[in-house]
């Protein structure tokens, strides 16, 4: 090997090991050769940053696996299990495109909480979540089909006829803008249009995509659509339109049972300033996924984060600063909830009979979304099925959406004092739960000559009476107990809650615009409220 003295290196480290010779010109740099040295810097750090930004979605995507598989890893044990599983844990069934994701993690958290192993469709499950419609999935329907009485799923058969967009917009249907199909409405729209030439419209699907303001001649009138009315004049907040998310659960069909979650709302402003108008920027008025959370919002801000007050309060505090009733609002949602349950429910009802063993293994939460405007009117927009439950974007809301979850799961008996399946409670047990004395109103009537026969069971005023009660009543009416019971933040909003002074007067059935099936659940609320006040409003 040559030795590094053969180039006189060997004491000379202060020396360069190539020198340009004395007589040979340095170039000059040309203004053309600077410029390209420019571009070239500039294109270089436009990669370093997008090299960058991609190595951080790559880590934030690994970090969101990591944390579902670390959240599900406790588990994994009961994954396909068939039989009951340890210590006669309940088994909960949880459905959902791409979980990885994370878009369900509460929901796991929840659960898992509770004491829930996890299983498959072919386990002998006590719940069910499925974030989509599940009975049209031909691996579940089987399962569906053949549930027995103790188990759960978080969907109604039907509930398509309140979330689908165009049935709900064109039902007619007080609180909701008027709306017409196209194209078979399209001639009664003109007609409308023309007699209020000052209306704007907006143009719908079921995708709630691409929505925006449009002058009616530039709309498309031939396509499967709907078209309408734009709510102008909306409430604004520092300069921002919003909309407030109710979270409402249907618990029971025929007789009808409706609940919404008082202690808490969703509301999401626009990420711009309404004003100055401009129908072409859509994030003035439509709201999305990139809204601006109530923490951000100047004049609220300080009553959210440093009071620590609810979405619902702060909004409350906020109105009632400026001089007007936000009561108002809350009693007119409570009233649309109630209006569009009740004219869905038909529909509803013969979606279920007659296709499942049992009317009672079914439960559901939607999201009423509500714009409210400049005098305080509430406009109905549309109702979510499985709405968003993940607080990845705005981290903020993780305690609200799993108390949520969890105050669901209560209402619905999911979530139990006893931490054991479901199915086959023993008898001693259930009776810790509700007995059929909890469930016995009006005393006097069932002790009247009126009821005191076998042949009195005829008359409405008697058919809640214990000898008149039939099996499928007595378990409608200590399911209702116990909702009452595990209600939790949640409230009913159907049967109509009322004072002990209107309980005492109920009108009769053939005065009644409700079913018989609704008026005797509406009846019984009524007794437990004369026996009880905390049963009234």
């Amino acid at each position: 090997m040559l030795s590094r003295t053969l180039y006189g290196l060997e004491k000379k480290t202060d020396m360069p090991l190539f020198t340009r010779p004395s007589n040979v010109p340095v170039p000059p740099l040309s203004r053309a050769t600077g410029g390209k040295i420019s571009v070239i810097n500039i294109v270089a750090v436009v990669l370093f940053f997008g090299i960058c930004l991609t190595a951080l979605n790559v880590w934030e995507l690994r970090r969101m696996q990591n944390d579902h598989m670390n959240l599900h890893r406790d588990w994994s044990a009961a994954e396909g299990r068939t039989d009951r599983g340890v210590k006669d844990r309940p088994i909960a069934v949880i459905r959902g495109k791409r979980l990885e994701s994370g878009y369900l993690n509460h929901v796991f958290a929840v659960f898992k909480r509770i004491g829930y192993e996890r299983g498959l469709p072919e386990s002998s499950w006590d719940v069910m979540w499925a974030h989509d419609y599940p009975f049209t999935d031909p691996k579940l329907t089987p399962y569906l089909r053949s549930m027995k009485p103790h188990q759960k799923v978080n969907h109604w058969p039907g509930s398509g006829y309140i979330t689908n967009k165009m049935s709900l917009a064109t039902s007619d249907i007080h609180f909701i803008p008027k709306a017409f199909s196209l194209p078979h409405k399209k001639e009664e729209l003109l007609k409308h249009a023309e007699s209020n030439p000052k209306k704007m419209w907006v143009q719908k699907n079921n995708n709630h995509r691409g929505i925006r303001i449009k002058p009616l001649d530039q709309l498309d009138l031939t396509g499967e659509s709907f078209v309408q009315e734009y709510v102008d004049k909306p409430f604004l907040i520092d300069g921002r339109k919003f909309d407030i998310g109710i979270y409402t659960v249907v618990t029971s069909i025929d007789p009808l049972r409706v609940y919404m979650y008082e202690e808490e709302v969703l509301i999401r402003y626009c990420p711009k300033d309404y004003h100055p108008f401009d129908p072409n920027d859509v994030d003035k008025y439509v709201v999305g996924d990139d809204y601006t959370p109530t923490w951000k919002m100047t004049s609220l801000k300080e009553t959210y984060n440093r009071l620590q007050y609810s979405h619902k309060e702060t909004w409350n505090h906020y109105v009632r600063s400026i001089g007007k009733d936000p009561s108002t609002v809350w009693r007119d949602v409570k009233a649309s909830l109630r209006e569009v349950v009740l004219a869905k429910e038909p529909q509803l009802v013969d979606a279920l009979h007659g296709k499942y063993k049992s009317v009672r293994n079914f439960f559901e939460m939607v999201r009423f979304d509500f714009v409210v405007d400049e005098d305080l009117n509430i406009f109905l927009m549309e109702v979510n099925m499985s709405p968003n439950l993940s607080s990845a974007h705005t981290p903020a809301n993780k305690g609200m959406y799993e108390q949520i979850i969890f105050n669901l799961l209560s209402l619905v008996g999911v979530a139990r004092a006893i931490p054991t399946s479901l199915e086959g409670s023993p008898e001693d047990q259930n009776d810790m739960l509700v007995i059929e004395r909890d469930v016995q109103v009006y005393s006097d009537v069932c002790n009247s000559e009126t009821c005191r026969s076998t042949t009195s069971c005829t008359n409405t005023l008697c058919k809640l009476c214990e000898h008149c009660l039939t099996p499928d009543w007595r378990e409608h009416l200590k399911a209702a107990f116990m909702e009452h019971v595990g209600r939790r933040n949640f409230r009913r909003v159907c049967p109509v809650p009322m004072t002990q002074e209107e309980a005492a007067h109920t009108k009769v059935l053939s005065e009644s615009s409700l079913s018989e099936a609704n008026w005797l659940m509406d009846y019984w609320y009524r007794g437990k409220c004369l026996q009880d006040p905390a049963w009234c409003a």
